[in-house]
Parts: C-alpha cells; sequence; structure tokens
C-alpha cells in the first residue's frame, strides 16, 4: 500500500496543486518580460569573465551570509544616489529576487490572521505570499495617484477597533503592478502621516523605479520617513533580467537582524559576481536603452488602444514601469475569456482577479504588459484582442 501523506500535510500551508504552465501567445501581454532583444548577453558575460578571473577562487567558501559583498556595496551606492537612501553595505540583504526579501518580513512580523493592509489591486505574487503566511489582507482603494489617504486612515482605524492593528502597509508607490500609477511626493507625505498617526510600518516595494519614461521620479518613501517605521525592497530583474534572480532589501536594524535568522539559503555568488561588475561598468547606459525601447513600446500599446477600444475601455497611462491597467465593461468576466483569448486569436493577458486581496473583485479588468512584443507586434495583437472583446460583448458600446 502507498504512504498516504495527506494526513501529515502541515495546517497552515494553502492546499494547492502543481499546474502546467499556461500557453504562451504570441502577443504575450500577460507576463512582465523586459525588452528580449536588448538583453544583454555579451557584456554580462564579459562581467563575468573578469569577475572569475579577479576573484573566482572566492567561489571555493561560503559568501558572507547577506550576499556578495561587493555587490552589496553597490546597491547601498545606487540606492543612495537614486533613490535618497543612506545606508551603508551592512544594511542590505542580498535575496533572490525581490519576492524573497518580502517573504522573509512576512516571516519575521506576521502570525496567522494578522491584517496587512494593500492596494484593491497589487501584484499576484506578493498577495501569494501574504496568503500563504496565513494574512487578513485588506484592500484599500486607489486614484490616479495612487492609494487614497482617507480610506487608508479608515481602514487602520477600523482594524485597530476590532483589535486588530494591521502589522504593515504593502505598496509600490512607483510604476505600480498592474495599476501603473505612481504615487505623487504629496500624497507620499500624506500616506506616512496616516501610517505614523497609528504607529504602521510601510514596506515599500520599489523594484520598477529604474523603469521611468517620462516625468520626475519621485523620492522614496524611505526617504521621507522620520520614524525609521520604512521597509525598502528592490531588484534587478527588470533592469538585468528576471533570470538572474537577484534582489535586496534594507530596514531597520530589529527587522535585519530577525530576517537573517529566517533567510534560507545563499544567493548565487556566482551570479553575484557577473551583476555587480556589470551594474558598475554598465547598468546606467543599459537602463537608458532599455527604457527608450520600452518607452517606444508603451506609446505603441497606448495608441493601439485609442484606435481600436476607442471609448469601449478605460485604461492607465503609466510614466513607467511595464502595465497598462484595462476597466472594460462592468459586469463582463475576463476569468472566462482569458484562456479562449489565447487559443482562439494567441492574445494573452492576465485577468485583474489575479492582483485583487479577495480573490473575487476584478473580472472587468485586466492587466497588459507591453516589455516583450514588437512595437508592429503590438499594434497587431491589441488590434485582435479589441474584435475578440467586442464580439464577447466585453467593450461598453
Amino acid at each position: 500500500m502507498a504512504f498516504d501523506f495527506q494526513n501529515i500535510l502541515a495546517t497552515h500551508v494553502p492546499e494547492t496543486i502543481r499546474v502546467t504552465p499556461e500557453k504562451k501567445g504570441k502577443y504575450d501581454f500577460a507576463v512582465a518580460y523586459p525588452d528580449p532583444v536588448s538583453l544583454p548577453h555579451a557584456e554580462i558575460l564579459e562581467c563575468l569573465k573578469e569577475a572569475l578571473a579577479e576573484s573566482g577562487s572566492e567561489l571555493a567558501v561560503y559568501p558572507h551570509p547577506q550576499g556578495n559583498t561587493p555587490l552589496r556595496q553597490y546597491v547601498a551606492e545606487k540606492i543612495g544616489r537614486d533613490r535618497d537612501i543612506q545606508v551603508t553595505e551592512n544594511d542590505i540583504i542580498l535575496g533572490n529576487g525581490s519576492g524573497q526579501s518580502i517573504d522573509m518580513i512576512c516571516a519575521v512580523l506576521l502570525n496567522p490572521g494578522d491584517v496587512v493592509i494593500t492596494d484593491s489591486f497589487v501584484y499576484g505574487g506578493t498577495l501569494n505570499t501574504l496568503r500563504r503566511h496565513l494574512t487578513d489582507i485588506r484592500g484599500v482603494a486607489s486614484d490616479e495617484n495612487g492609494m487614497d489617504p482617507e480610506v487608508l486612515d479608515k481602514e487602520i482605524e477600523k482594524a485597530i477597533r476590532a483589535g486588530l492593528k494591521p502589522k504593515f502597509v504593502y505598496l509600490i508607490p512607483t510604476f505600480q503592478n498592474p495599476q501603473g500609477w505612481t504615487i505623487p511626493e504629496s500624497r507620499r507625505k500624506q500616506i506616512l502621516a496616516v501610517t505614523q498617526k497609528y504607529g504602521v510600518p510601510i514596506l515599500e516595494d520599489d523594484c520598477y523605479a529604474d523603469n521611468r519614461y517620462d516625468g520626475e521620479l519621485p523620492t522614496s518613501i524611505v526617504n521621507l520617513d522620520d520614524t525609521n517605521s520604512v521597509m525598502y525592497v528592490g531588484s534587478f530583474s527588470k533592469t538585468i533580467a528576471p533570470g538572474m534572480s537577484l534582489g535586496y532589501m534594507t530596514a531597520p536594524q530589529l527587522i535585519l537582524d530577525r530576517v537573517m535568522g529566517v533567510k534560507s539559503g545563499r544567493v548565487s555568488e556566482f551570479t553575484a559576481m557577473a551583476v555587480e561588475k556589470y551594474a558598475r561598468k554598465y547598468l546606467d547606459a543599459h537602463i537608458e536603452e532599455i527604457n527608450n525601447i520600452q518607452r517606444t513600446k508603451r506609446d505603441a500599446m497606448l495608441s493601439a488602444l485609442g484606435e481600436n477600444f476607442g471609448t469601449g475601455a478605460k485604461w492607465s497611462d503609466p510614466d513607467g514601469g511595464l502595465y497598462i491597467w484595462v476597466k472594460l465593461k462592468e459586469g463582463s468576466d475576463m476569468v472566462a475569456l482569458n484562456k479562449r483569448s489565447v487559443e482562439e486569436i494567441d492574445v494573452g493577458f492576465h485577468p485583474g482577479i489575479n492582483y485583487s486581496p479577495d480573490g473575487t473583485s476584478g473580472k472587468d479588468h485586466i492587466r497588459l504588459c507591453f516589455g516583450y512584443n514588437k512595437p508592429d507586434e503590438i499594434t497587431e495583437g491589441i488590434s485582435r484582442l479589441a474584435n475578440f472583446l467586442s464580439k464577447e460583448g466585453a467593450l461598453d458600446s
């Protein structure tokens, strides 16, 4: 008789099954890939060779527990220069993308049933992490300038009255995923005033800040905070490559100390050595290059939406990032149309419920990513999508 593992499963692990990756559409607006053509293969290889020649023997020993020291030094310099965050390499912990950093912060702060506040639609990867920690996730409405401070105030007050003071507010304040907006500095200050009023910290996920195409980049929330209440994560995934799987975090000292107690495994020293060399020699120029490319792609998608969707839908107009958030006809079900879109017209998108804290809202929304396809493919794909949605009655007349 085969052994039955069902009876010994941990009770706190969500019930899931392995799923086969869905078919990818030729016009792939579903996943937030950066531009594939501009991936700097030759430069990364060059920098890896340099790093191995200089310090390859260090691969024979385990790296610093917080991650490669030269790369942590670079990250501290970069966020000091670009995000007005003044820390040293000792205040940086590397992770496997920003997702590991978020998971470690959740591990040291959250007990089952704890409240965390997010936007009413926010990055699904973080929602999944919060769910795995059995979190009570509460979404707060946003407008074109981000989370509404007044609604946030009421939501925190409501939770406190019920004896459930939120553990933190999770924000992607710059080129938010999936909604695309950026919180201006004035509202960042308003949100901080609310969280400081109630003594609730903020987790600032700033992994898209380098992908700015227009306008001025507001300073980080960390820089605006005078109470040491903001934790910060970032990533190289959208500036070098997702496959490099490198991110970083900084936070108040107590959080960093506790995070090291739950950190599982080490970041690849092999990858970190290559990224550090590459970042110092090429990253700034590469960011400028990819931003020019992705600006053109964003403009192509916005133009195609205007030409093909007309007044039948509403969508965001982001200054950066990789996402356009589309509101379709009220009552339409984009979950039901998602698979058919790939199969029938070769166009992929993500339905809005993927980004909903309650897992049910947003069926009449979709997230479109413009990083992967070429501009002419974006134009063709949006045309196909518009025709498909029109036939299915998902566009307002």
